[in-house]
């Protein structure tokens, strides 16, 4: 895929699978503006790889659950890069509980963080990418979307609103040059699944993990690809519901 000349922002791209895409994407041509939100040092040593790449690249902090620090991101971004025309609201939490665990304190974070900050970001981005009749609009969701997953129904939650939101601007930009599409991962190989030990690759079809890079492979093929838009991808190992 060829990306030279536009400019991407991947929110949470410090590490996991956010970090595989922002290099991904970057080796595909674009150059990315590496988002976090406490951890400079991993979003620099992403920084670094790209800039091995011969792409440009930032880190740039912000809590994208905050709309003012939203807006001062996209601005400096903007300044820095240029007009964003490739998004991946990739940013999120996933804090395992029983459902008898799981307050609306707890509720109201999963919500902020993983699907309010994505629509906010979004929103932001939008007036460029329809100024350049171009844009790629990539959510990270995850299979919990559809199967309800292992963290909890919070999470789930939050990851299924992301699809309606998606399916929301496929249809409504789709005339502007601008795509829309979801990435739903199931037990990809990150710190979280790791640090599970209820979490085992026997729960996959596959047999096995997933690997941020293959998560980061779709992205790519997403943010070239002009004619998909309206879907939700399953990176999954085969783990579907039973019913």
């Amino acid at each position: 895929m060829d990306l030279n000349g536009r400019v991407a922002l991947v929110t949470g791209g410090s590490r996991g699978i956010g970090r595989a895409i922002a290099i991904a994407i970057a080796g595909a041509g674009a150059d990315v503006a590496v988002n976090y939100k406490e951890n400079k040092s991993a979003a620099d040593e992403v920084v670094a790889a790209i800039t091995k790449l011969g792409r440009r690249a930032i880190p740039i902090r912000a809590d994208v659950s905050m709309a003012n620090e939203v807006q001062s991101m996209i601005a400096i971004v903007t300044e820095r890069l240029g007009d964003i025309g490739i998004l991946v609201n990739n940013a999120g939490v996933a804090r395992a509980r029983k459902i008898e665990d799981v307050d609306l304190a707890l509720f109201d974070e999963a919500i902020s963080v993983n699907l309010r900050s994505a629509f906010m970001v979004t929103s932001a981005v939008i007036p460029a990418m329809r100024r350049i009749k171009w844009g790629r609009l990539i959510f990270i969701s995850s299979t919990a979307a559809n199967v309800g997953g292992v963290v909890g129904p919070h999470y789930a939650a939050s990851k299924a609103g992301m699809i309606g939101l998606m399916h929301s601007y496929a249809s409504q930009l789709v005339k502007e040059g601008i795509t829309a599409n979801v990435i739903s991962p199931a037990l990809v190989e990150t710190d979280m699944v790791r640090s599970d030990l209820r979490i085992t690759p026997d729960r996959l079809p596959v047999g096995r993990f997933g690997r941020p890079e293959e998560v980061a492979e779709v992205a790519v093929m997403l943010a070239g690809n002009g004619y998909i838009t309206g879907q939700s991808i399953n990176v999954n190992g085969g783990l579907y519901p039973t019913s």
